[in-house]
């Protein structure tokens, strides 16, 4: 992702994708995994959406008979290769399980297959990109589940900003002070790098999104001293040169001090006005509450009423563009793997500025 030829930025020329209807016909999908967030989104959505499941799959069958019997799901497997032998390109293999397991999922899917991963594309840069180079030697239809780009409230924000409602975006902030019940993600515990990867990937990725990469990554990235978590609180400055754009992220887990500050927002701010979405979500997780998206050029702030929200209704919006891509209805995949490669490429970088401390002071 790289400047528009015009000079006005990917923000005013968004990929199609972002915007489109609902795809013309649909794949089934195979969903790998049985755990929350297949319970939670996946299937909510792919059922909202009309999306048919031919198939569950987990290592536990018990669980995966549980959830396909809540969902109306015929077919399960505790076999990848079971679900394989039986769908083989004809459908779409969901994978909602963790990044430690993609490797062997990718290998064992036909070629030419398409398939999402649930986010992070692995832990690291070199993860994910062994994981890219799976998916290309196959010629697997890959795209990763970066489902924020499709949250309802932040499509709504992007068409606004591609029809100019705020002039030229100068300023894209992404504030989040939450206490995060980390103890629902016990996986997460044993991670080296968890809070960038594993939280805030999204709004890194969401950034790209809308203004591309950066030239240049500052970050810090912290743990709680009374919390087994590699990091918990994380500050990002991405780097924009050659244009006035300030891009800045700051996620903070650890606000364990009541509802009355916290905070989760995303602000874009244009040379005549600005959008403000807050993600509800994330101010009662699990249960969520109501997402908002604002916008005043001048004269107030005023409400625009948006139907759905980030759960489930965005994963109805990452399924569809592959959908779309999957059964040539559409030409672009804005989630491939290879552009989410690029995500994590920020992080990488991220990652590294933060272990290198920030830039000496000078001596004197």
């Amino acid at each position: 992702m790289s400047a528009a030829p015009d000079g006005a930025g990917l923000e005013r020329h968004p990929d199609p994708a972002y915007l489109a209807d609902a795809p013309e016909r649909t794949l089934p999908i195979v969903v790998i995994g049985a755990g929350g967030i297949a319970r939670d989104a996946h299937l909510p959505a792919y059922r909202k959406a009309g999306m048919p499941v031919a198939a569950l799959v987990d290592l536990d069958i018990e669980r995966a008979q549980t959830l396909a019997a809540d969902f109306g799901i015929a077919t399960t497997y505790d076999r990848l290769e079971e679900a394989v032998a039986a769908h083989g390109t004809g459908a779409i293999y969901d994978v909602a399980v963790m990044p430690d397991a993609f490797g062997a999922i990718l290998h064992a899917l036909p070629d030419g297959a398409a398939v999402q991963l649930q986010k992070p594309l692995g832990y690291t840069y070199a993860q994910a990109r062994e994981l890219v180079t799976i998916a290309e030697r196959k010629q697997l239809v890959a795209a990763v589940n970066t489902q924020l780009r499709f949250a309802p409230h932040v499509v709504a924000a992007r068409r606004l900003i591609a029809e100019g409602a705020i002039g030229e975006l100068i300023d894209l902030e992404v504030l989040v002070r939450v206490e995060t019940p980390w103890e629902l993600f016990p996986s997460v515990f044993g991670l080296e790098r968890m809070e960038m990867p594993m939280h805030s990937v999204h709004y890194v990725d969401l950034v790209r999104s809308f203004v591309g990469d950066p030239t240049g990554v500052s970050a810090v990235t912290v743990p709680h001293p009374h919390k087994e978590l590699a990091s918990t609180r994380t500050g990002y400055l991405l780097h924009y040169a050659g244009r006035p754009l300030r891009v800045t992220i700051s996620t903070n887990h650890d606000h364990s001090f009541g509802a009355s500050h916290q905070e989760a927002a995303v602000l874009w701010h244009g040379t005549e006005g600005a959008i403000r979405a807050e993600l509800g979500l994330l101010l009662d997780y699990p249960r969520g509450g109501a997402d908002l998206l604002e916008i005043t050029t001048g004269e107030g702030w005023r409400e625009i009423e948006v139907a759905g929200s980030w759960f489930p209704d965005a994963f109805i919006g990452s399924m569809g563009a592959l959908q779309r891509r999957a059964t040539g209805e559409s030409a672009t995949l804005p989630t491939s793997v290879r552009d989410v490669l690029r995500t994590m490429a920020v992080l990488e970088a991220a990652h590294e500025a933060g272990q290198a401390g920030g830039h000496p002071l000078p001596e004197g």
